[in-house]
């Protein structure tokens, strides 16, 4: 599975907003924002681009091949 790319996040005010290739895709706000905050670097090493994935809800689950060839998705 490839590593996730092209995440950033900027803080406004009590919010954190992440972006995924320039695209606003999440906010934080309270407890999750200070949480996401404690537990991200600089932003670019592989580790918090996983975390911002994982916070948006953007990453791969390791089921698409399975679900690719399940019936009701025949024809997509």
């Amino acid at each position: 599975m490839p590593a996730p790319e092209g995440f950033d996040y900027d803080v406004r005010g009590g919010e954190v907003v992440i972006s995924h290739h320039g695209r606003r895709a999440t906010v934080l706000r309270g407890t999750a924002a200070a949480r996401f905050l404690d537990d991200v670097g600089d932003g670019d090493s592989s580790s918090d681009q996983e975390l911002m994935a994982r916070a948006t809800g953007n990453y791969r689950r390791g089921n698409e091949r399975t679900a690719k060839d399940h019936p009701r998705n025949k024809g997509r």
